[in-house]
């Protein structure tokens, strides 16, 4: 009986380490973001992200961010969207200016992975600002704010990160407020 009971709670401990590592992601307006599935995959069961996921698609940008990758996205959610000027979304989203909503959307995109903790320890390290490359060949500087991090576009916009470290097959999300503006 006492072997039963000792291989009972084994088992349940185990059972329950291995849900606390697989639910260890963050979940995106409430909806659990996998390791296992791609960036958009994700961005796609994120209530939070279906303005993103409407661009992505307009832009032509799902097989690139559902690829190998590595890619580090900074995901703008639907009110950072909202808080552009009137109608500039509309504006982006018609096919005549595709090209602007690529350099909009892949201004928001580093190539490789790079966690929260790495940009907070790369940020430190350079007296408090540190410039990364975009996809779109634009610089955001990445600085400290308050106990988290912030993003300053080439216009001087910033957006916050709101959620660190959503971790997909071919990258990592990191969740911000509003959205990078590319000159």
């Amino acid at each position: 009986m006492l072997k039963t009971l000792s291989l009972s709670l084994a088992i349940t401990s185990t059972l329950i380490a291995g849900v606390a590592i697989a639910q260890s992601n963050p979940t995106v307006g409430g909806a659990p973001m996998l390791e296992t599935m791609n960036i958009v995959e994700n961005a796609v069961n994120s209530p939070v992200h279906t303005t993103l996921v409407a661009a992505v698609q307009a832009a032509d940008l799902v097989d690139t961010l559902a690829g190998e990758g590595p890619f580090t996205v900074f995901a703008p959610v639907n009110d950072g969207f909202s808080a552009l000027p009137a109608g500039t979304v509309d504006t982006l989203l018609m096919p005549e200016n595709k090209d602007q909503l690529v350099k909009v959307l892949t201004a928001h995109v580093v190539a490789g992975r790079l966690s929260g903790g790495e940009l907070k320890r790369d940020v430190q390290a350079n007296n408090g600002r540190l410039e990364l490359t975009t996809v779109s060949g634009d610089t955001l500087i990445v600085m400290e704010a308050g106990n988290g991090l912030s993003l300053m576009d080439e216009s001087g916009g910033t957006s916050t990160i709101t959620i660190a470290d959503v971790n997909q097959s071919n990258g990592v999300i990191h969740v911000v407020n509003n959205v990078l503006v590319p000159q």
